[in-house]
């Protein structure tokens, strides 16, 4: 997983950017991923994850032919919410921890 891990890294990195949002904790497992994001307002939710799973599938199929022969990259779900409960350093604690899962 080690240079595909790298690639989509990337690639929600530079998306995040185009769309003004900020990422502040990232945690890339081989079944899910974990990303913590500030973004504004006026950016819905949906957006952001439907940009960033269709781009990076996309790109990564094309770089990686060997994912080709998965039905998909992405499910169709995912979990979003706010943080008006847990602290910020909270959140970026436990996405931290998963990275070494």
């Amino acid at each position: 997983m080690g240079k595909v891990k790298e690639r989509l890294e990337q690639i929600i990195y530079q998306i995040a950017d185009e769309l003004g949002v900020k990422v502040l904790e990232l945690a890339i497992n081989p079944d899910h991923v974990h990303l913590f994001v500030s973004a504004y307002p006026t950016i819905p939710a949906h957006k952001i994850v439907r940009r960033i799973k269709g781009r990076s599938s996309n790109i990564l199929r094309r770089e990686f032919p060997e994912l080709l022969k998965l039905p998909s990259l992405w499910t169709h779900s995912y979990f979003v919410s706010t943080t008006g409960a847990v602290s910020k350093e909270t959140i970026e604690k436990y996405i931290e921890a998963q990275k070494g899962v």
